[in-house]
């Protein structure tokens, strides 16, 4: 039941980093450091999204 909570909490941090990169994409703004950020921003959300996804698809409930 831990992983699965964890799998969720993982997912929805991974949903905020990529709503962050989105936010700053439709913004705007010019030079390197912006661009940095977005991409930044979209691999974190990313990586922590289907990590959690794959935390919650993964772990099996156990009878009570």
């Amino acid at each position: 039941m831990e992983k699965r909570i964890l799998g969720i909490i993982l997912s929805l941090v991974g949903v905020v980093g990529l709503i962050l990169a989105a936010v700053r994409f439709a913004n705007g703004g010019s030079g390197n450091q912006s661009i940095r950020m977005i991409v930044v921003y979209s691999i974190l959300g990313a990586i922590f999204f289907f990590s959690g996804i794959g935390l919650i698809r993964n772990t099996k409930d156990k009878a009570t």
